[in-house]
């Protein structure tokens, strides 16, 4: 089953041609790696999948519903793109409570699970603004994954890990494959796509082609 169906889609800026005519499948139950250096277009194909940009032209389905005409947003999406954003003054625990408490999906109890789960104390009363980059990463994707989504849009997950963040990062990930979730992973590291990735994609001046 195609999970995200990409379909003839281009994005246009000004008078810069940002994506260019981009058609793909991401399987369902699949991690999905996409590479190319920075500008290539990667984060803003991101962006349309997740609604957050709409294309000039195409069309974007995920699980079968149309971004922009179905839906302004994708149901069941855990997202990180760029550096994820929280309240600053607040604690993570405090951070992602803020968050659940919109939906009303998930429990304190819950997101206390989703924090030891991916390395971080829900306990701890100090401010987000002085977490080290490598624990606002772990932040992120706890806010990512904490109300169970079908899908995962992870834009350079492993920036500011140690390696020991690095490898539990691949670790969270190789599971939630296991759950059948669908992983669409941007990365600058060929390590990380080559252990992770069942099928890989590279963007280059905002054409997409299969590489593996």
């Amino acid at each position: 089953m195609i999970a995200i169906n990409v379909s003839e889609i281009s994005l246009k800026i000004k008078s810069d041609l940002i994506l260019n005519n981009i058609s793909i499948g991401f399987e369902k139950g699949k991690i999905h790696g996409l590479i190319g250096r920075n500008g290539s277009g990667k984060t803003m194909l991101m962006k349309c999948i997740c609604g957050f940009v709409r294309p000039t032209s195409g069309e974007i389905t995920v699980y079968e519903k149309i971004i922009g005409k179905d839906c302004d947003f994708p149901e069941s999406v855990g997202i990180i793109i760029e550096t994820p954003g929280f309240i600053p003054y607040y604690s993570g625990y405090k951070n992602l409570k803020l968050l659940a408490d919109l939906n009303k999906k998930i429990s304190g109890e819950d997101i206390k699970k989703i924090m030891l789960q991916v390395g971080l104390e829900h306990n701890l009363k100090r401010h987000v603004r002085k977490y080290s980059l490598g624990m606002k990463q772990r932040l992120g994707l706890a806010q990512a994954i904490m109300e169970n989504p079908d899908v995962l849009i992870l834009d350079e997950p492993m920036n500011g890990l140690d390696k020991d963040g690095v490898s539990d990062m691949r670790e969270y990930l190789k599971f939630y494959r296991e759950q059948g979730k669908t992983i669409l992973i941007a990365s600058h590291s060929a390590e990380d796509i080559t252990i992770l990735c069942d099928t890989v994609c590279e963007m280059d001046k905002g054409i997409l082609s299969r590489v593996g």
